[in-house]
């Protein structure tokens, strides 16, 4: 009865274990790198860009669906480190300690850039100063005065965008008072074109691809011009002062893949870094990490049209 019941239980396990290998080799069967779906975890301050991308690979490539999530910045390393998501969208690179993470898990993911994206500050329409120091905000941030600031607006107190400005003025913490924060870039656009003397801190592709119901709204702020710590000369957020280096709160982007084998994710990674994604990078506002060529035609004559 023994030997009955131990060569049942084996052949159950050689069964369900068959049954498994079958389903992960459905499932493989399923995803190549144009084919199948994708869920992606995406900086809510570049969503904009993301969904021209999605939008123009799914275009072309029919068989395949990515689906776009997108959440702060630490939500959105959460959703790596724990799992949830295996490709995701950042405006940073991985720290030692999250890479660390990765390899416990045995993860090795892979980054790829694929454009240079700004932070911007923005004002009211109402005030005429178009200029801003760095160092204003950072000192408004220390707790020192600044007659200029009347307060700062920040779209999420987890966004990519906090985190930055808090690493620039060395802070753990941001400051209770005159600091506001909302859940959306698109409300710290509204709420700072109602609101004289704030300044606003969003992502600059929410200010190049505005939602149609944002359009007017965006016409009642300014965007600044930023004199950084070490340069006397103030630089906007164009694409310009982006490829020159010189816009002191420049950052990269980064699409993080963890699948750990051919699948979607290597395939639209691919696609966003190649010719085509960049261009579209490029007619965003926001500066490819790698410029798209040009073919130009030269002729030795000019072949006037023939009356």
């Amino acid at each position: 009865m023994l030997k009955y019941s131990k060569a049942l239980g084996l052949i159950v396990f050689v069964f369900l274990f068959a049954m498994c290998n079958q389903k992960n080799k459905n499932e493989a069967q399923k995803e190549t790198i144009l084919k199948g779906s994708l869920d992606i975890v995406v900086d809510e301050t570049v969503k904009q860009i993301v969904d021209d991308q999605v939008a123009v690979f799914e275009g072309t490539y029919y068989d395949a669906k990515i689906n776009v999530k997108s959440k702060s910045e630490a939500e959105v390393i959460n959703d790596l480190l724990n799992q949830k998501a295996k490709v995701a969208i950042t405006t940073r690179d991985l720290t030692a300690e999250e890479r660390t993470r990765f390899e416990k898990n045995k993860i090795n993911p892979r980054l790829t850039p694929f454009a240079h994206d700004a932070i911007a500050f923005i004002s009211n329409k109402s005030n005429n100063d178009t200029l801003i120091a760095l160092k204003s905000v950072i000192d408004f941030l220390q707790g020192k005065t600044d007659t200029k600031i009347k307060g700062l607006v920040f779209d999420n107190p987890n966004s990519s965008t906090v985190r930055y400005i808090k690493e620039l003025a060395k802070i753990n913490e941001i400051p209770k008072s005159g600091v506001f924060s909302f859940k959306t870039n698109n409300e710290v656009i509204k709420f700072v074109s109602e609101n004289d003397g704030m300044i606003g801190v969003i992502g600059v592709n929410w200010l190049y691809q505005p939602t149609p119901d944002m359009i007017e709204t965006i016409k009642k702020i300014n965007v600044l011009s930023v004199k950084g710590l070490n340069d006397p000369n103030y630089y906007s957020p164009t694409q310009d002062d982006l490829a020159l280096g010189k816009y002191p709160l420049a950052r990269d982007l980064f699409i993080i893949n963890c699948q750990g084998y051919t699948g979607l994710g290597m395939g639209f990674a691919s696609f966003i870094a190649g010719d085509i994604g960049q261009r579209i990078v490029l007619k965003s506002g926001l500066l490819p990490y790698k410029t798209p060529g040009r073919k130009l035609k030269i002729r030795n004559e000019i072949i006037k049209d023939k009356e």
